[in-house]
């Protein structure tokens, strides 16, 4: 059993021991964080290792549009270039309108982008990255069943049935929107929660490569049908596809119930990316599964104490339409690798000053560090609730050529839907 954390001796940062749970994209980018520092670190996750080829992880989406947000978090643990090379530029969006008329809309300045990025090889090389380290242990078919996050008892479950105990000095929640680590938070009193799920959900269909092996579409864009209340979009991949994305209202996805609906729908309202995905392909991929979830998730505070913390979607999940889900749980490890900076345990005579105060000191700037940043984000989501209102802004955007509107909507876009 690790030390008491709450101790005022401590030989040096390298005795924390830290659990991280969660080994998605946030989590496995926290290990590698933290695994720099010395740390002694365990990562648990309760799916089985993704690396294994046998391993489908299900419910999520193939892939993801990656920023320069998201991006800067990669660079500091030296994993940018390593993902790029596997990474499409996406220099705009393509808007297609109903009568088979494009235009683009660029992302910022010339040179200026963001990259589509398969999640299954982005978290695979981070994982990777995360196990060289000595000081990791990566834990995988753990589900966290319980929590005493005042003294760091964890109790995992494995398939098996059997029940792993573990003690850490810190806990780092990085699991997910339905986040187990943040259940036991909400016994704590002055800690708010909510969630929300909207009316539209998500399906994902594949786009193969035209007749000669090529792209089917021009391929550094993020190709988008806005259509009112629903849309459909698409990012290329390595292997010459495109992975199409239909958002539409849960209702509706009820009314596309056999193949002649689907087929008739498509033809009407996405011509052009019917003629490319093929008739036998859009059937097949349709019915393949079930239309996903959407959901918002808030709290406050993300910590517990200098004991807890939450990143990623356990903090702040957020609907797709902003891009920014990833990007910024990504974010999160970056900018608490930099306070960890700033309160270097190893700097300070730890003598006269708790670890644990410079730990608390960490967390609570850390959040209030997020807070500001998210501001702008939180200010236009309350004057643009709904997902409705972001598919028409893009729906009137198609429709209008005038060079004022045009531009005006270029803003709003970069504010509104900064990554899709």
């Amino acid at each position: 059993m690790s030390a008491n954390f709450n101790c005022t001796k401590m030989t040096n940062e390298k005795n924390l021991k830290v659990a991280i749970i969660g080994g998605g994209l946030v989590g496995s980018l926290n290990t590698c964080f933290l695994a720099k520092r010395g740390f002694q670190i365990d990562t648990y996750e309760y799916r089985a290792d993704l690396r294994n080829a046998a391993t489908q992880v299900r419910g999520r989406s193939i892939n993801l549009a990656l920023s320069v947000r998201g991006l800067s978090a990669l660079e500091a643990v030296g994993l940018d270039k390593r993902i790029l090379q596997h990474a499409i530029p996406m220099h705009a969006r393509m808007i297609h309108d109903v009568d088979g008329k494009r235009h683009s809309i660029p992302y910022g300045n010339a040179g200026q982008c963001i990259y589509s990025v398969e999640r299954r090889y982005l978290n695979e090389i981070i994982l990777n990255e995360a196990e060289r380290n000595a000081n990791v242990n990566l834990h995988f078919e753990h589900k966290l069943v319980h929590a005493d996050l005042h003294k760091g008892n964890l109790t995992f479950k494995t398939p098996a049935g059997e029940e792993v105990l573990s003690q850490a000095n810190l806990i780092v929640g990085c699991d997910g929107a339905f986040s187990t680590v943040r259940r036991q938070m909400l016994k704590e009193p002055q800690f708010a929660f909510s969630q929300k799920y909207i009316e539209h959900g998500y399906l994902e269909l594949l786009m193969p490569p035209d007749a000669t092996g090529n792209f089917a579409m021009e391929v550094n864009f993020l190709h988008i049908w806005p259509r009112g209340n629903f849309m459909l979009i698409a990012l290329p991949n390595q292997d010459r596809t495109y992975t199409v994305t239909l958002f539409m209202p849960f209702k509706q996805f009820q009314c596309l119930n056999s193949p002649e609906t689907l087929v008739a729908f498509f033809q009407d309202t996405f011509p052009d990316a019917l003629n490319f995905i093929g008739k036998a392909q859009l059937i097949k991929d349709y019915f393949a599964t079930e239309p996903s979830h959407l959901l918002t998730v808030k709290c406050s505070p993300y910590h517990l104490s200098d004991r807890a913390i939450l990143m990623g979607d356990a903090a702040h999940a957020m609907v797709p339409f902003y891009g920014q889900g990833m990007n910024a749980g990504l974010e999160d490890c970056l900018i608490f690798d930099q306070f960890m900076n700033d309160f270097d345990l190893s700097s300070v005579n730890i003598d006269s000053v708790s670890p644990s105060i410079l730990i608390l000191t960490v967390l609570i700037v850390f959040v209030k560090e997020k807070r500001l940043r998210s501001s702008v984000s939180i200010e236009i989501r309350t004057r643009k609730p709904s997902a409705t209102s972001l598919f028409t802004t893009t729906s009137r955007q198609s429709s209008k050529t005038g060079l004022k509107y045009r531009k005006r909507m270029e803003v709003n876009h970069l504010i509104l839907l900064n990554h899709i």
